[in-house]
Formats: structure tokens, C-alpha cells, sequence
């Protein structure tokens, strides 16, 4: 799926705009125990009550693509007859009416996720009449040829609130308000089944996380069973990893330097594009950058394998996740270096007399500790 996609499913996930007329769930509490099971009828709900179940489950379309919001790839096998996708379909052929699937979904979320306080576990299905949209993106809503339907599940921590006071309008004083369970924003869910060139597509399904840190595989094993991605934040420290190893002496300034410009260049070109597809950067983009800046084939060769090795055979790789298009930073384990990618010419190293140094051009404005200082010719190196 892509932004534009997953925008107009969000757009609908409310009262007035789905039709999603129910909202199944299940309150659990800390020692994985179901203590409530519930329906809500969307047609009855107050309208500030549906706001805010709305809200929860809209959380879990939100964030980025590759770090956020995760593509999910089955197998033509599994799609042929698999138990994780049998239920998948079951739940949205039936609008979640089947107790026994929901109690089926419910405790593999509950078996495969962290539960602290407790957890709330909310579930809705929407029949969606995708109305046409021409090559300018002009929408004609009086013409679909397509219906999607699509369950939309949100996970979302139940906190204890802090002790407070209250206003009771009735002495006209504050008392102890006590403390409640409030469900927080969504920490996992998924949308099934993809929403792929706005129409649907049973081969796949989007997975929330809200920290691009955390993997979830177990859940994603559970859910889906197939290998979850490397979290957005782990892919960053294997990509980097991966050419200092595989590079080895040929891991020098000017080729990191050469990689990240051509990726931010990429990202920018993407951008200027307004194409709606997300931009994916592959191993072989990467060694084409490599190869500009004079990294030997052998090397080219040992990261190519290695990058099979890491992510897996063909994956590509979300660019934001393995760089940061923002800044260029160096490190030594005294001293850590933040540089503008657009002025990362300042920058250069250097051998002088057998010593090893991090040369930085400081010709204006130049800061120490807030405090502008000047540099006299009494202070230049005699190499």
C-alpha cells in the first residue's frame, strides 16, 4: 500500500463515513485474563463515546511507511489453505460475527503481546464502495466497480491514572477523583487485507507498530506466520554494519559519503516526483553507488552477499530507515561530529605524520560552547 491508500482508508474510519456498524472487543487485564467481552453498536454509540473508539482504531493506519506501518507479503500457499489466512478470511466473510473466530483472534494477540496494566482489544469490519478515480485523481462517486471489505484491528494499553481531584457540581467542591483504567493509543494492529491500487489484495496486509524500534515477532509470527522485518531502527544499525564488514579497508569517508548523497539524492528526486508509490532502495542501488566511487568487485560482491544474508534475498529496503537524510554524523569515542548532508565537502581526513585525523574546513562562525571564537594563523599546523 501507499500513503495515498492508506489516507483514504483512514478517512473512513469514521462513524459518519464507514459502515462499520459495530465494534468488537475485549478488555484483558495483567494476568492475560479475558474479563470482558463486548459489542458496541456504532448506530447508538454518544457521539463523544464513537469519537474516541474511532480515534484508537484510526491510530493503528498512522506513521511512517517501513518504520510505522509494515507490509506484510503472504505465500500463494498460505493463501491456498493456511490456518493464519483461513482466519483472516473468515473473520472479514462473516463482519467478525462468529464468536469462536474473534475469541481465536483475540488470544493470539493476547498469548504473543506485553501486557502491563492490561490490554484493550478493539476489532471492526468496513464495507468500502471504492468510488473511481480518473488519471488526474478526480473522484466520480457515483461510479465503483469495486467493493472492499476489510477488518481493522488496534491493540492498545490499558494505564492506570494517576490519583486526582474532581469537581462535583453538586457541593460545589473537588474530591478524590480515584483512579481508572484508560485504554492509551494503539501499541500494535493490522488492516486485512491490503488496500493495493485501491482495490483489494488477500496476498498481503499492513501491520502497525507505534515504536519503530520494536519488532513484534511473535505477534507477526502468530498473526500471519511469516519472518517479520527487521524493526526501522535495527535495519539502520545492520546497513551500517554490514559495509564496514564487508568493505572493510575500502570503507573510507568519501565512499559512506558517496552512498548517503546518492540516497538522499533519490529521496529528493522521489519526493519532487509526487509519485505515490513509496521509494525503495535495493542492494543493487547501493553497489551501484559503491562502484561509482571505485569500491573493488570483490568487495562489491562480499556486500552483496552479506545484504542477502542480513535482510533477506531481493528485499528492498525503505531509505529513511538506513539513513539519515537529515545529517551526516562522525563519531570517534571522544568526540561525535553533526554535518549538514549538503555541506559534507567541509569534511575530509587525513594522515599526518603517521596520526590519524578528522579535518574540518571552520573559515566563519565558528562556536565553542555558544561562545564565537577566532582562529589566529599562530594556531595553524606546520605539517
Amino acid at each position: 500500500m501507499n500513503i495515498k491508500e492508506i489516507g483514504e482508508i483512514r478517512r473512513r474510519v469514521r462513524r459518519d463515513r464507514s459502515n462499520m456498524t459495530a465494534i468488537y472487543g475485549c478488555y484483558v487485564n495483567s494476568q492475560r485474563e479475558i474479563i470482558s467481552e463486548f459489542k458496541q453498536s456504532t448506530g447508538i454509540m454518544p457521539e463523544n463515546e464513537a469519537e474516541r473508539y474511532f480515534g484508537l482504531m484510526k491510530r493503528a493506519l498512522s506513521g511512517s511507511l517501513g518504520k510505522n506501518l509494515i507490509d506484510i507479503t503472504f505465500k500463494t500457499s498460505q493463501v491456498a489453505g493456511s490456518p493464519e489466512h483461513k482466519l483472516l478470511m473468515e473473520l472479514r466473510n462473516s463482519e467478525l460475527k462468529d464468536e469462536n473466530l474473534r475469541m481465536e483472534l483475540y488470544q493470539k494477540i493476547i498469548q504473543n503481546v506485553k501486557v502491563d496494566d492490561g490490554l484493550l482489544i478493539l476489532i471492526g469490519c468496513d464495507s468500502y464502495d471504492v468510488p473511481f478515480k480518473s488519471k488526474d485523481d478526480e473522484v466520480q462517486a457515483d461510479a465503483s466497480g469495486e467493493v472492499y471489505k476489510y477488518i481493522l484491528c488496534a491493540v492498545c494499553p490499558v494505564k492506570l491514572s494517576k490519583p486526582n481531584l474532581r469537581y462535583d457540581p453538586e457541593d460545589k467542591a473537588f474530591h478524590d477523583g480515584g483512579v481508572a483504567n484508560v485504554p492509551a493509543a494503539p501499541e500494535v494492529g493490522f488492516l486485512f487485507p491490503a488496500f493495493d491500487s485501491r482495490a483489494t489484495n488477500i496476498y498481503n496486509a499492513l501491520f502497525y507498530t507505534h515504536s519503530p524500534k520494536e519488532g513484534h515477532e511473535n505477534l507477526i509470527d502468530a498473526l500471519f506466520n511469516t519472518r517479520a522485518p527487521k524493526p526501522a531502527a535495527e535495519q539502520k544499525k545492520s546497513f551500517e554494519a554490514l559495509l564496514g564488514t564487508s568493505l572493510q579497508e575500502e570503507c573510507s569517508l568519501d565512499v559512506v559519503q558517496t552512498v548517503h548523497e546518492q540516497i538522499c539524492q533519490s529521496i529528493e528526486l522521489h519526493k519532487q516526483s509526487r509519485v505515490a508509490d513509496p521509494l525503495l532502495i535495493s542492494k543493487e542501488d547501493v553497489s551501484a553507488s559503491l562502484s561509482s566511487c571505485g569500491v573493488s568487485q570483490e568487495h562489491i560482491s562480499k556486500f552483496n552477499v552479506a545484504f542477502d544474508e542480513t535482510f533477506g534475498f531481493e528485499t528492498q529496503l525503505h531509505p529513511k530507515n538506513i539513513i539519515n537524510s537529515n545529517r551526516i554524523e562522525i563519531t570517534t569515542p571522544d568526540v561525535s561530529i553533526q554535518v549538514s548532508p549538503e555541506r559534507s565537502d567541509l569534511i575530509e581526513t587525513r594522515v599526518i605524520g603517521g596520526v590519524k585525523y578528522i579535518m574540518i574546513c571552520a573559515d566563519e562562525n565558528v562556536e565553542v560552547n555558544g561562545v564565537p571564537i577566532h582562529i589566529t594563523e599562530g594556531e595553524k599546523l606546520n605539517v
